[in-house]
């Protein structure tokens, strides 16, 4: 499906300078002229991501500033992908092992491959996925992603307004409640300022799951060693769509506060494995990625959590 403004399947979006991504390039002057409402002249987090993933759904001043924030923070690129692993294990495994068969993916961001949807319903096509995300280019790519998607669905919802979110017909008619929901907060919430407004939005989507429900959490770090290169990138993400706030390892642990961790809880993303041991760390997915000696400090965190009551 051709969408106006969208790159193509295998397309790659290049400056009129005629760089690109390493994946191919446009020729000059032939990009296609965005959707209605889509600046592309300034640089945009999700195009961000979607390019420190090797993706092809960004332009040029997502590129430049990307590029940035890679000279301050040259592991985040490495940090990226392998939490994009993280998000396909865990994925796999709730379906497989925990009997998951619903998902709320909150700040969804640009399609890339092995999306939720496709991880899950390949396991049991009967899986159900609710996409919310209120970036009208997100929408447009996964409106068209899932035109043959019956089992999922796209929400224009605010992750800031979570008791409005989950009023939301749509999400209410097509998960049932009553039943184990995972909800996925992979690599959104350093995009809220305030802590504590984060803390908030967590413990208020997780009271509306019943127990035997997940959260699926990542996180940028922002301490520690990774502190000065954290204050770099805090201050180039300001000049995006919207900001960027990594946090300290406590601070990211506070949003498993109530809950009861699964395998080795949260932990820096380089460490993080499934229960029976296999994952990104267990499974030796690092070598995929680079040098696990070099990687075993990546500035994130993720884990699982299960819901109790």
């Amino acid at each position: 499906m051709v969408v106006p403004g969208v790159p193509e399947a295998g397309e790659v979006v290049v400056s009129q300078s005629g760089t690109g991504n390493g994946l191919g390039t446009v020729p000059p002057g032939e990009e296609r002229p965005p959707a209605p409402g889509i600046d592309i002249t300034k640089p945009h987090v999700a195009r961000m991501y979607d390019y420190y993933l090797g993706g092809k759904h960004n332009y040029a001043a997502d590129r430049e500033t990307a590029e940035q924030v890679l000279q301050a923070m040259p592991l985040l690129r490495p940090a990226a992908l392998a939490n994009r692993r993280f998000l396909i294990e865990s994925v796999q495994w709730l379906v497989r092992e925990a009997g998951i068969r619903q998902f709320l993916d909150i700040g969804t961001g640009l399609p890339t491959q092995q999306n939720v949807h496709e991880v899950a319903q390949s396991i049991d096509p009967d899986a159900k996925v609710v996409y919310v995300d209120n970036d009208p280019l997100v929408r447009v790519h996964a409106e068209a992603l899932l035109a043959t998607s019956p089992n999922t669905i796209v929400v224009d919802g605010d992750l800031r307004d979570p008791a409005a979110l989950l009023a939301r017909p749509e999400i209410r008619g097509h998960l049932d409640f009553t039943k184990p929901i995972a909800l996925l907060l992979v690599a959104v919430l350093h995009f809220i300022e305030d802590t504590q407004q984060a803390y908030d939005i967590v413990k208020t989507l997780c009271g509306a799951l019943p127990s035997g429900s997940y959260l699926v959490l990542s996180h940028v770090l922002g301490d520690g060693q990774h502190k000065q290169a954290a204050d770099k990138v805090r201050s180039i993400y300001s000049r995006t769509n919207t900001g960027g706030y990594p946090r300290s390892k406590e601070e990211i642990l506070g949003f498993f506060s109530g809950l009861t961790p699964v395998g080795g809880g949260l932990v820096h993303v380089s460490e993080w494995a499934l229960p029976d041991g296999s994952g990104i760390a267990g499974g030796g997915g690092l070598t995929t990625i680079g040098d696990p000696a070099v990687l075993k400090d990546l500035p994130g965190m993720c884990g699982i959590a299960r819901i109790d009551r």
